[in-house]
């Protein structure tokens, strides 16, 4: 075959070994490499185009499942979703929706996801198997008609702008809302078993956390009231950006009756207006 009629072919056996070595490589040169442009050009894959290929090798690992077009226009699609889906899941963990925490949960998705494929591959025949071909046809290129030229080469120019551009956004633009995360969790770290049932002056104990994501220094306090009136105050808590202060607070209610409200008032230092509030119901009985 002559170097007029194919000028390039790439064939790769094993894609999600490489799809796993860069996965690999992006949480090392983000946990250890200050290199913005690297992270960018890994980290879009690896967001956008990884987690969702993945799983569909592991759905359809038999070359006939589905073609080519399909296969990468639904990877696209399903990386969005699976995304969203951790991180929605991690919006309800303790540690919350953060880059390492966010970040390693994909890693495992694609490497459990990848291990899959590869397991279900081993079931087929090299010729059921799906791999990853790729030739450009130079003679064909010069048949072609204009109009197709044209729009092949809009196509891949508007691809890469598209690229390049939220390459730019997440290397030199900082984005993302600011906002403090303010939670209540049991003694053992849960979002259940909270204290319901006390009596008069027996204290009770609740783990307490804040995460400043306001992009700059922020400084704290804590009111904690019960039934209206104020049990304990706790401040001036400095927290840097991302910084995370968690602490077990006790309260004691003082007087008999049910459906006791017990507030967790946090405020911006130097403001009267609580940013958040959160509470418990507690039903307080009297000592016998």
């Amino acid at each position: 075959m002559s170097l007029w009629r194919v000028l390039l072919r790439i064939k790769l056996k094993d894609e999600l070994l490489v799809i796993n070595i860069l996965t690999i490589l992006l949480i090392l040169i983000i946990a250890f490499l200050p290199l913005g442009l690297l992270r960018a050009i890994l980290g879009l894959p690896v967001a956008l185009f990884f987690p969702g290929y993945t799983l569909l090798a592991a759905l359809f690992p038999n070359k006939d499942d589905l073609n080519t077009t399909e296969r990468v226009a639904l990877s696209f699609g399903l990386s969005m979703v699976v995304l969203a889906v951790i991180g929605l899941i991690h919006n309800y963990a303790p540690w919350g929706v953060r880059l390492y925490p966010i970040l390693f949960s994909t890693a495992l998705f694609i490497i459990s996801s990848s291990a899959v494929a590869w397991f279900k591959r081993r079931g087929l025949s090299l010729e059921e198997r799906f791999s990853v071909s790729f030739s450009f046809s130079l003679s064909k290129w010069v048949a072609a008609s204009r109009l197709y030229k044209g729009l092949s080469v809009a196509l891949i120019l508007a691809i890469l702008a598209a690229i390049g551009t939220l390459g730019y956004a997440i290397t030199v633009t900082e984005v993302g809302e600011r906002f403090t995360q303010f939670y209540i969790l049991s003694t053992e770290g849960k979002i259940e078993g909270y204290p319901k049932e006390l009596v008069v002056g027996q204290e009770a104990t609740v783990r307490v956390g804040i995460v400043n994501w306001e992009r700059e220094d922020m400084s704290y306090r804590i009111e904690v009231i019960i039934d209206g009136i104020v049990d304990r105050e706790m401040g001036p808590l400095l927290l840097s950006h991302q910084e995370k202060w968690e602490r077990e607070i006790s309260f004691r209610p003082t007087r008999v009756g049910e459906n006791q409200k017990v507030e967790f008032l946090l405020y911006r230092y130097g403001e009267d207006e609580p940013y958040w509030e959160l509470h418990l119901w507690i039903d307080v009985k009297e000592l016998h």
